[in-house]
């Protein structure tokens, strides 16, 4: 029974938790920002293109745009992605379940989780992958 009770999972206290709270909303913040500008340049096309120059530097310039255009998509889904974990992170503080590495059941360090505020798996965890 001794053993049993080593084993119960460790969580980070209500001051802690309020800690990485306010980092991850300062975050998703700053990523929400980022992802509007990225959204309004490809869906607004904007591009300072050379329409009104000659016709040989067109289809140079229609690749660069659609590229540039693909590039700001791809940022965008990356920032998606990012918030969301950002915003599941904030739903595992709630639950007061964060900071626990979905792998070992430790916690995870602060220093991870102040460079990283998503992460749920501890270095230890993340190196077992590879």
């Amino acid at each position: 029974m001794a053993k049993a009770a080593k084993e119960l999972k460790v969580r980070y206290s209500d001051e802690e938790l309020e800690e990485f709270r306010i980092i991850i909303e300062k975050k998703i913040v700053e990523a929400e920002k980022q992802l509007e500008l990225y959204k309004s340049v490809y869906k607004n096309g904007s591009f300072n293109g050379t329409d009104d120059t000659a016709p040989t530097f067109k289809s140079y310039d229609d690749g660069h745009k659609t590229m540039s255009q693909e590039s700001n998509r791809q940022l965008a889904f990356r920032l998606e992605r990012f918030i969301r974990d950002l915003k599941n992170a904030l739903i595992r503080i709630e639950n007061k379940s964060y900071g626990i590495c979905r792998v070992t059941g430790k916690l995870i360090s602060k220093e991870r989780l102040r460079l990283v505020p998503h992460a749920t798996l501890s270095i230890e965890a993340k190196n077992m992958q590879k």
